[in-house]
């Protein structure tokens, strides 16, 4: 069934179990979010960037269940069920008729009070940073660990990973981001990597390779009276088995994107605190920059979206441009 039909169901009151009231669309470039009084349902669009497949209709269904799983480790409260979209003479949320999607179905909490909101009225203090730090430390201390996940955080996934950036973002040079960084970056990247084998070796060494959270930054972060956590990455085990700097430059990175880079060490300092973590301001600089090239490369991806408005499009330039810029302000350092 085309997304288009689906997106006008999934916006009239009749096509939900429950009472909704007013119903909201939010689009990220691979789901489309539904908000609703109370609940959230999120449907994956049928894309495939090589990286990332929810082409099949099955393959979306294993990710509802994998999302459900995953997220349940940081809040489990939040998560519902994976629910079916079926059709007969209209489509309905577990009606009768033929499956033709499928949504994870989450507890809807106020919009308001995500930390990316927050962040832009000045309403993040060291204490909530505090708490976040202390959350992410325990969560990685008893993430799961194992030879395979090691792997992930050794020099050739790590350079598979960054291969793969550069690949994926040659086609928006001249658009969100100049050939002049784009070669820096790649320089000091590749340099870094041939200069510190010895460190990322010692990291797999020490156990800092964990199954992450893999999209940890202030927009996947509720504060309310509990902390959520949210919105981890399940469509693909490269991108959340990693080295636990990977998670924490993410949210770093994140804070010193909004001006915030006060709060980043802080972040960065209590995070250190509670996981004695001696060597983690080593990989800094370098995840960091990973992690501000990807929210480019991902922000980028929305200029070839069709579902995606002009002027959303132009935003999208604006925002991935300031990534990869700070991507090569973190090279500098390298």
């Amino acid at each position: 069934m085309q997304s288009n039909l689906i997106v006008e169901a999934m916006l009239k009151p009749e096509t939900y179990p429950e009472s909704v009231g007013k119903i909201e669309l939010i689009q990220t470039h691979i789901s489309f979010v539904f908000l609703t009084d109370k609940f959230v349902y999120k449907i994956k669009k049928p894309v495939n960037f090589g990286f990332l497949d929810f082409s099949t209709l099955e393959k979306r269904h294993v990710c509802c269940g994998k999302e459900l799983q995953l997220n349940r480790r940081l809040c489990p409260w939040i998560y519902l069920e994976v629910v079916p979209l079926n059709m007969s003479d209209k489509l309905r949320i577990g009606g009768a008729g033929e499956t033709v999607e499928y949504a994870v179905k989450m507890l809807r909490l106020p919009q308001e009070r995500l930390m990316s909101q927050l962040l832009q009225k000045n309403q993040v203090n060291e204490k909530t940073i505090d708490a976040i730090a202390a959350i992410v430390a325990k969560f990685h201390s008893e993430a799961q660990c194992s030879l395979e996940i090691d792997a992930f955080g050794g020099l050739g996934v790590v350079r598979t990973n960054w291969t793969e950036n550069f690949v994926q973002t040659q086609k928006y040079i001249g658009q969100t981001l100049s050939q002049v960084d784009y070669d820096f970056i790649q320089q000091r990247i590749t340099r870094f990597m041939d200069l510190n084998s010895s460190l990322f070796e010692q990291r797999v060494a020490d156990g800092r390779i964990r199954d992450c959270h893999g999209d940890l930054y202030s927009s996947n972060i509720f504060v309310t009276d509990q902390i959520c956590i949210f919105d981890a990455i399940e469509f693909n085990d490269r991108f959340r088995y990693s080295d636990v700097a990977s998670d924490v430059a993410f949210l770093a990175m994140d804070l010193d994107y909004q001006n915030r880079s006060v709060l980043s060490d802080h972040f960065i300092n209590q995070y250190t605190r509670y996981s004695g973590d001696a060597q983690l301001a080593l990989m800094l600089p370098f995840y960091k920059c990973y992690r501000a090239y990807v929210r480019g490369k991902v922000v980028s991806f929305r200029l070839d979206d069709q579902n995606i408005a002009v002027s959303d499009k132009v935003a999208a330039v604006k925002e991935a441009s300031a990534y990869f810029e700070l991507a090569a302000k973190y090279a500098h350092s390298l």
